[in-house]
């Protein structure tokens, strides 16, 4: 199945010269979305993966049903004032400013290897972000998965040394 032809691209958003990838409409249809999900879990099936982590938003939207398929715990990474006990925090600058990615103190366990997913890597600043704090909360980074990466923006680069996953390249 072609995963691309269900990316919708919508230019000048969130604002002027950006063409935006919509990941909604594969969303919207169950099988596309069940193929994504499920390639996923065919790529990592035989890697050796404690946990599964995304930052929010979007990530969650595949780590959760990667995680209930193979059998794994998630461990979601939010922003400020999301979660509800005490927490490792880093604050990261994006293009525009900053923010800040919090994960439970007790979300994974000692050296747990963990596969982080998320919707889209364009930067990279957010998913560096994420395999720093997954590092700081004394855990280790398998592998990034994403569905989609912008190649042209060299996001992978940033994610070094670590391995990257993506299911469409643009």
């Amino acid at each position: 199945m072609d995963l691309s032809k269900y990316i919708r691209n919508i230019p000048n958003f969130p604002k002027p010269g950006i063409l935006f990838k919509d990941i909604t409409p594969l969303l919207a249809d169950p099988g596309a979305f069940h193929e994504a999900v499920e390639l996923m879990r065919k790529r990592f099936e035989h890697t050796p993966i404690d946990a599964i982590s995304a930052a929010e938003a979007r990530g969650f939207l595949f780590a959760a049903p990667l995680a209930y398929l193979m059998n794994k715990p998630l461990v979601p990474l939010r922003k400020p004032g999301k979660l509800p006990y005490q927490t490792h925090r880093l604050q990261y600058d994006l293009e525009y400013g900053q923010a800040e990615l919090h994960v439970h103190i007790d979300g994974f366990n000692p050296g747990a290897r963990v596969l982080l997913v998320d919707d889209l890597l364009a930067t990279g600043g957010t998913l560096e972000a994420a395999c720093k704090l997954i590092v700081q909360a004394g855990a280790q980074v398998v592998s990034c998965c994403v569905l989609v990466e912008l190649t042209f923006l060299l996001g992978r680069e940033k994610l070094r040394p670590y391995d990257v996953f993506s299911l469409i390249e643009y």
